[in-house]
Order: structure tokens, then sequence, then C-alpha cells
């Protein structure tokens, strides 16, 4: 009985470097290994990721990763998928990561592994420059637009003191529109789309102080893969210590809406 029990161990203990390589993450080692990265995205998303005139790949989350790439090593394949599926294509390993604009939630959390946030998105509120409206509370017994089915929707019910009217438009550039004619005191939208808006219409637009809601963005891996994610974290980390990212928001927001102590 004793020799059974001796051999027993003996053989474990040869099969241990086995389970222990079988267990091990080469993520990061796999895609180091193969010199891409793949990232699935919705290509329809500025100014996160979107198609120019000339059907090239442009957005802040472009510059991002592609820059990422760079000092990796690396190339970025970008993979364009529908949205409603992006999970399920990871998870089928058709790209390595999603990046564009995913937040996160508790939801997302139990099936993908998140970094932490590199911008906190949300719903805000945009005004004329020359409004009268200064704050969140300003908005009380005022019209209010947004778009129809989009998160400004709920978060219209979340301001401190609830607007007159609300009116629900198709798309964002149809609420800026009654916006522009007087028609709207204030259009709530997300936080990204709408910095993006104000950054290409200089002087003509600003935000009002706070968000109304929260919604961090971060870069999401399968949920074995901790090495990949970790070494992504780990180069976003030295792109905010050294100001590339602060540089890539500007270009796209005019201004710096990486930085956490302004959320």
């Amino acid at each position: 009985m004793k020799r059974i029990t001796t051999l027993i161990l003996a053989l474990l203990l040869l099969s241990l470097p086995h389970f222990a390589r079988a267990a091990g993450d080469d993520s990061w080692n796999l895609v180091k290994k193969a010199g891409t990265l793949a990232i699935g995205l919705d290509d329809s998303f500025p100014p996160m990721g979107f198609r120019q005139a000339d059907n090239k790949l442009v957005g802040f989350d472009i510059d991002a990763a592609e820059e990422l790439g760079h000092r990796l090593g690396i190339k970025i394949s970008w993979q364009p998928t529908a949205w409603d599926g992006v999970i399920l294509a990871l998870d089928a390993k058709k790209f390595d990561c999603i990046w564009n604009g995913m937040t996160i939630t508790p939801e997302r959390e139990q099936q993908v592994l998140f970094t932490k946030p590199y911008i906190m998105d949300g719903q805000i509120v945009v005004v004329k420059m020359d409004s009268t409206v200064k704050t969140l509370k300003d908005l009380g017994k005022q019209v209010i637009g947004v778009q129809k089915g989009s998160s400004a929707v709920e978060a219209v019910k979340k301001l401190p003191v609830a607007p007159s009217d609300v009116k629900e438009y198709d798309a964002n550039p149809k609420a800026f529109l009654d916006l522009d004619s007087g028609r709207l005191a204030a259009v709530v939208i997300d936080n990204v789309s709408g910095r993006y808006f104000v950054s290409t219409n200089p002087g003509k637009y600003k935000i009002l102080p706070h968000f109304i809601t929260k919604e961090p963005f971060g870069v999401g891996f399968r949920k074995a893969d901790a090495a990949l994610r970790d070494m992504v974290q780990k180069t976003l980390n030295q792109m905010v210590a050294d100001g590339t990212m602060k540089k890539i928001s500007v270009k796209w927001f005019g201004e710096d809406i990486t930085n956490p102590k302004k959320w």
C-alpha cells in the first residue's frame, strides 16, 4: 500500500509542470509572437472609431490603440463587427479585445475582463454659449432635447429639477438645430459625442458642469486573458503619465477627458 501511494505521488509530481503550463496565461506571449493585436469594434461610432469619406478608419480609440501597438512593437488589426454580438465574437476568438468606447457595467464584468476606465462617458448637458442656464438646477421648467432611444431619455429623469418638456429626436444633430433656433434650452447627450460636437463647433456651445450619469469606458478582454489585459493596462498607464492620452483627447474633444481627477 505504501509502495502504491509513493508511486501515485511520484506520478503526480511528474505531471505538475504539465498542468502548470496548461493553466498558464500565454495571452500576451501569443499576441507578441503573432506580432498583431486584433481589435473588435463598431466602426460607426464617432469620435471613438468611425469611417471618413475616404473610408479611412479614424477616432480617439484608433489613435490610442495604434500608439499602444507602436510602443509594444506590434501591429493593430481592426475587426469591424456588429455591436450586439461583439462579446460573443470576442469569446469565439475572432479578435483579442474590444476597444471601442465600451461601457463597463456589472453585467459585462461577468463576461469580460476590463482595463481600468480610460475615459468617463455618461450624460451631459450642452447649451448655447450665451445661455443663461448655468447649472443643472437651472434646467427646471425648461424645454430639453434628447435622442430617441438613447440613455439621455432616462438621464433627464435624474435632473435635480424636472424640465417643463422633453422633446425626442431621431438624431442628435436635429436636436442641435432646435437648440440653435431657440426652441430648446439644452440638449442632453452622451459625454464623448457631446464634447466632440462642441469641439467641432468652436465658440457656439458650452457644457454645463457635472455629469447627470457616469458610464466609464474600458478595453475588454476574454476572462482568461489577464496577461494581455495587464500589458495593455501597463502601456496605457505610461501613455497617461507622459501626456500622450491627453494629447489624443485634445485632438478629438478639444480638452483632456482622460484625467480621472476631472470625472
